[in-house]
């Protein structure tokens, strides 16, 4: 299933779209703090810079990423896991800004998630070329609580699979404003991104910041 809407659409006008059972997309519900979300990454990458990580099997993530939180993921040769340290900087992470909190607690909430109450944040920047492949989001310690994942930039073609790798991904694109939860039923179903298409966006050029804020601990 593809859900193409990559012919000049305004994502804005297309309000809540289900993608699974217990899985939405909030079509604009970020754009009315867009302003407080930038400030909030500047705020952040200039505590805890973005980074490529390295996986466990030695491959370095095409994604540059950073945290801010009580939490943080990492990655490294000894696995994927949360840490309350930045291993670079070795001080904890950043404060996550309120912006984030708020966003997160409201399209949870208009997801049907309304105790969301979240530990971390995972911040991404993808450029041209730059994908992730299909995984699970499975470091968490309570799988009760939703993934709420915020799109800022260039558009994606989000990848959403069902509870094992091999299931078919519906293509689901995703624009600037963009809010994607899901838990419940759903939340162990694996998910990706295809490789960005170099389509600039007028404010933030030829890159996607993404962040996925959950409770991880």
């Amino acid at each position: 299933m593809t859900l193409d809407l990559f012919g000049g659409d305004d994502p804005a006008q297309h309000g809540r779209v289900t993608i699974g059972p217990q899985s939405v997309v909030l079509r604009g519900f970020a754009l009315p703090t867009v302003d407080a979300l930038l400030a909030g990454v500047d705020d952040v990458t200039a505590q805890a810079p973005f980074r490529h990580m390295e996986t466990p099997g030695g491959y370095t993530m095409s994604v540059a990423l950073t945290n801010c939180g009580d939490l943080g993921w990492t990655t490294d040769a000894r696995g994927y896991r949360y840490s309350r340290i930045d291993p670079v900087s070795g001080q904890p992470w950043p404060a996550m800004p309120q912006a984030f909190t708020q966003l997160a607690q409201d399209a949870a909430r208009e997801a049907g998630f309304p105790d969301f109450a979240p530990d971390a944040c995972l911040v991404n920047r993808y450029e041209p070329g730059s994908r992730l492949s299909l995984h699970q989001d499975r470091n968490e310690r309570d799988f009760n609580a939703p993934i709420v994942s915020v799109s800022l930039g260039m558009p994606a073609m989000f990848l959403f699979g069902g509870d094992d790798r091999a299931d078919r991904a519906a293509r689901v694109p995703l624009f600037h404003g963009d809010v994607v939860v899901w838990g419940g039923v759903d939340r162990l179903r694996f998910h990706g991104v295809m490789p960005l298409k170099d389509l600039p966006h007028p404010r933030l050029g030829s890159q996607r910041i993404n962040f996925t804020i959950r409770k991880a601990g």
